[in-house]
């Protein structure tokens, strides 16, 4: 497994990833926390974490904050906050449309 901060470049020519890898990999990882990448990027992804424990512990880190901000907030908007939040939403898609 390969070993190095994520944040510097490795001089270990032993090493599969450069800093350049773990920066591309970590600016991704909300997104494949998501499930919102295509196969071959999570794939990709999932490579790299196999190999790169700073990398993996990063994305533990961020999995383990996303589980417990959704166990925490599990509590529902009162339907006038709702209503006026998707007021907003449909007068700026209208704004959007209109701009096209």
């Amino acid at each position: 497994m390969t070993t190095h901060d994520p944040e510097m470049p490795t001089g270990d020519p032993s090493s599969n990833f450069s800093a350049k890898d773990c920066s591309e990999v970590l600016g991704r990882v909300f997104f494949f926390l998501d499930n919102e990448l295509e196969q071959a990027d999570c794939a990709e992804i999932q490579h790299h974490l196999d190999e790169c424990g700073p990398c993996l512990a990063r994305y533990d880190l961020e999995r383990t904050v996303k589980t417990l901000v959704a166990r925490s907030c599990s509590e529902k908007a009162p339907d006038g906050l709702r209503q006026r939040v998707m007021l907003s939403i449909r007068q700026v898609q209208v704004e959007i449309t209109r701009r096209d």
